[in-house]
């Protein structure tokens, strides 16, 4: 099977959240975790429902949601810092979220344009 760069590393970064989510609740912390959790592992789903999309507008929907989504989960790891809940370390957290939403950025431009190109 071909690799799949933001396949795997969104697959990854929800492994890397889930993490987080767990030491977050073993502080009795649910309400913020459980929305950093939701959106940090709904990057991964919405790549992998992009890549199976059946049109190249379902496509780029698909990863423009997952980009949002990265955006808001760097928000919440953010918010979580801020907060000083626990005594974690967020900065690999921070820089692959930050990573993702670059390439997704990418794929979403490109993919726009692409879209725009073929119209034209």
């Amino acid at each position: 099977m071909k690799q799949n760069l933001i396949q795997d590393k969104s697959f990854n970064f929800s492994i890397l959240s889930i993490e987080l989510y767990k030491e977050l609740s073993k502080n009795k912390e649910f309400i913020l975790s459980k929305q950093f959790l939701r959106s940090a592992t709904s990057i991964g789903a919405n790549v992998n429902e992009a890549i199976a999309g059946y049109s190249k507008k379902d496509f780029t929907s698909k990863m423009s949601i997952a980009s949002k989504e990265a955006r808001e989960t760097l928000y919440w790891i953010q918010l979580i810092e801020a907060s000083n809940l626990i005594g974690y370390e967020y900065d690999t957290l921070k820089k692959e979220c930050a990573s993702i939403i670059n390439i997704l950025t990418s794929i979403v431009k490109t993919s726009q344009t692409k879209l725009i190109n073929e119209k034209s």
